[in-house]
């Protein structure tokens, strides 16, 4: 299948590293113009010239802002006043406690992790429904299905996010604007190396080692090794290509099997 973005401006919110840097090098190799995100100049320029190594004709807009408040929203669409496909990425989660969980760090993580992505698309949508045509993902976690209890605090924004997708994939019905959320499994993505030889042999080669944290503390992943921020974002990148006009209101796994359900 061959996708081509040529035409098309992205937006990746929290594309610095991890997932959404991956997401941003897929777009750019389908040939968007992408706006590279994150709250530091530093952390933006060392993304952009990273991902130039690795595709050195990508079209780049770089997007300093913290999309977690009005204002930085704001800056985002003063940079970019044109999107045809957001992809809400910026995510944050820890371990906690449940009863510890304070309301002013339950309000932290919604507004983090659901309210960023919800003003970005009151800003985009309207214009993407005039143009007739759009893309809008929100990237989802196993986390929003199979609620960890040492993460409900993160677990929870995460299903807010499925029912956002719905909801604004029903505000869009007709209009050839696609909306859907991507759930991603366990991945391995900054740290999470170091997380892993926490619980396994360190004297294991990585490969060895993700697949014994997979079977040890992950039983119930069907790929019994974490997934490759590529392998997200090639299903991103497929969503937002013409290729994908008739899927709208999904929530799309790449989770490796981790959820048990024969539903997508």
């Amino acid at each position: 299948m061959h996708i081509d973005l040529t035409g098309r401006t992205a937006l990746v919110t929290g594309s610095t590293q991890g997932i959404g840097a991956a997401v941003a090098t897929g777009l750019a190799r389908a040939g968007a113009r992408v706006g590279i995100n994150g709250r530091t100049q530093e952390r933006v320029d060392r993304a952009v010239a990273e991902l130039r190594r690795e595709v050195p004709d990508a079209d780049l807009v770089p997007v300093v802002a913290d999309v977690a408040g009005e204002e930085g929203a704001d800056r985002v669409a003063q940079a970019l006043p044109r999107v045809d496909v957001l992809v809400n990425n910026l995510g944050i989660f820890e371990t906690a406690e449940p009863l510890d969980i304070a309301d002013d760090e339950w309000r932290r993580y919604f507004e983090v992790n659901v309210l960023a992505g919800v003003r970005l698309i009151r800003r985009y949508l309207p214009g993407m429904m005039e143009r007739g045509w759009g893309r809008i993902q929100n990237i989802a976690s196993d986390s929003a299905v199979v609620v960890p209890a040492e993460m409900i605090h993160y677990g929870m924004t995460k299903t807010a996010l499925l029912s956002v997708t719905r909801g604004f994939a029903k505000r869009a019905a007709g209009s050839g604007v696609t909306v859907n959320s991507v759930i991603a499994g366990p991945t391995h993505t900054g740290g999470v190396e170091d997380f892993v030889y926490e619980l396994v042999d360190r004297d294991l080669p990585w490969d060895e080692a993700q697949r014994a944290f997979m079977r040890e503390h992950r039983p119930q992943s069907l790929l019994q090794r974490l997934i490759e921020p590529e392998e997200i974002a090639a299903m991103v990148v497929y969503l937002a290509s013409d290729q994908a006009s008739a899927t709208t209101g999904g929530a799309l796994r790449v989770d490796g099997g981790y959820v048990d359900s024969i539903l997508p």
